[in-house]
């Protein structure tokens, strides 16, 4: 299949970010939880996916998590209890740019994790999915899925491009050379994981506009068909002429010359 033109992307996402925005609305006015977790190989598309959903919306209403590496006062901790703090309140949404599933993936395969740390993982994530569920989060878990040649092309395009390149770190590097071992622990993770209270979806990101657009329909067609009316303010007419802008003025800002930094 042809990967998707920008414009048609465009044409077809503007509407489906019309219908986020009234789903925000309806998550604030019925103070509904929402927990969305995107997880995938590196260079699948997550980021790009959470600027999608999340171009056009209140940041005071959503928040994208993305946690660093544990410190040593979270490694003692309960696997789960840094996450928690992270969970939306009422009327709010979160996307987890990667998740409590890092256990199961990068903690995994990069030999962060034991083996008996990732098997009571595997037991307790249902469970504690069900408790969120059963307190009313709606939780939302996809999987943006890439071919390997794919991944090589992107992770190429990274390390050239000068504003990409902060992307790649040494873990993306050395995790190159495991997609079989990356495909194995999914695949331990989906069947432990895909329950019916929590769900996995699977998406095929080697179009990533593609990809973001099937994602974000399915997000949507997740919601009940409930219709909240924009209510918009009253915009009273202004009583006098419009005034114009004024500033002191300043003075002049001396001249350090070329900037050094490369």
């Amino acid at each position: 299949m042809a990967k998707l033109k920008r414009k048609d992307y465009e044409e077809r996402l503007e509407p489906m970010q019309l219908e986020l925005v009234a789903m925000a609305r309806w998550a604030r006015r019925t103070g509904q939880r929402i927990a969305v977790l995107l997880e995938g190989r590196d260079t699948a598309g997550k980021g790009g996916t959470i600027n999608a959903i999340t171009e056009h919306l209140d940041t005071r209403q959503v928040r994208v998590v993305a946690l660093p590496k544990p410190s040593e006062r979270e490694q003692g901790q309960w696997y789960f209890q840094r996450y928690v703090a992270h969970l939306p309140g009422e009327g709010e949404i979160v996307l987890f740019d990667r998740s409590w599933y890092n256990r199961a993936g990068v903690e995994q395969v990069m030999g962060f994790a034991d083996a008996a740390q990732v098997a009571a993982f595997l037991a307790q994530a249902p469970v504690f999915e069900k408790l969120l569920v059963d307190d009313g989060i709606l939780l939302c878990k996809y999987w943006l899925a890439t071919d390997q040649e794919r991944q090589e092309e992107r992770f190429a395009e990274r390390l050239h491009d000068p504003l990409k390149a902060w992307k790649l770190s040494p873990i993306d590097v050395a995790a190159r050379q495991k997609y079989d071992e990356y495909t194995r622990a999914r695949e331990t993770m989906l069947a432990a994981t895909h329950t019916p209270h929590a769900p996995w979806t699977l998406v095929d990101f080697n179009d990533q506009k593609r990809g973001r657009l099937t994602l974000i329909r399915h997000l949507l067609d997740r919601l009940p068909d409930v219709h909240v009316p924009d209510e918009k303010p009253r915009f009273p007419r202004l009583s006098g002429k419009p005034r114009k802008e004024t500033f002191a003025v300043l003075p002049p800002i001396p001249s350090f010359g070329a900037s050094k930094r490369g």
